[in-house]
């Protein structure tokens, strides 16, 4: 299947996905923050530049993107058809740094959470899934 975009068009549309402050990302820091937790963003000294840290349980918390970080049996995981080539292996490269970096962070005491967007989208209520997600690893 061809794309349904320019080569310009679709050049613009993926210059506009982010890497920060997506969507699930802050309803995860609106979540802790009402929950009473402090923390920091992308501290860039931690391996991984984990999304949110929270220093005072020694925890990080990544917020992936299905798509993104493949997150396994996951509707949203799939590799393009066009360009496969490229598509799998920056997908399996962001995968492959993924894991490097957990085993890294785990290796120097820290605890890590994964939060994957479709859980956030599909719990219904956010504060459903991260309290199941979230606090009973921290408490």
């Amino acid at each position: 299947m061809t794309d349904v975009f320019t080569k310009a068009k679709r050049s613009w549309v993926m210059s506009r996905i982010r890497g920060r402050d997506t969507t699930p990302e802050r309803i995860v820091r609106s979540y802790l923050h009402r929950a009473g937790f402090r923390f920091r963003l992308h501290v860039s000294g931690l391996p991984g530049k984990p999304d949110i840290v929270l220093p005072k349980y020694r925890t990080v918390i990544f917020v992936n993107g299905c798509f993104w970080h493949h997150h396994p049996r996951c509707r949203q995981a799939v590799y393009p058809k066009n360009r496969s080539r490229f598509w799998r292996a920056k997908i399996d490269g962001t995968v492959a740094r993924d894991k490097r970096a957990m085993r890294t962070l785990r290796s120097l005491g820290w605890h890590v959470i994964t939060i994957w967007e479709c859980e956030i989208e599909r719990a219904g209520s956010a504060d459903k899934c991260l309290d199941n997600l979230v606090c009973r690893k921290l408490h």
